[in-house]
């Protein structure tokens, strides 16, 4: 479901904002879609580095990062095309 956003904006950033969705080949009203999209995301990662910070990985939650620096369990570097 999507809902009707309005708001006041000075002259200076509503022509800023026509020059870029231009410049990108989007509509005015995508672009704030997109910047509000961003910025939203932005801010909710905020809080999750608070809670990483809160509450750190336990000591088996780092483990899997220790799997993940295995790299590949055999050497496939042969079956490349010449």
């Amino acid at each position: 479901m999507t809902e009707m956003l309005s708001f006041r904006t000075s002259s200076e950033e509503v022509a800023a904002a026509d020059r870029w969705a231009g410049q990108r080949g989007i509509t005015r009203s995508e672009l704030l879609r997109d910047a509000l999209h961003h910025y939203l995301t932005g801010l909710a990662s905020e809080i999750d580095v608070y809670l990483w910070e809160q509450e750190p990985l336990s000591k088996d939650e780092l483990a899997l990062g220790e799997i993940a620096d295995w790299g590949p369990a055999e050497d496939w570097s042969d079956w490349a095309e010449d």
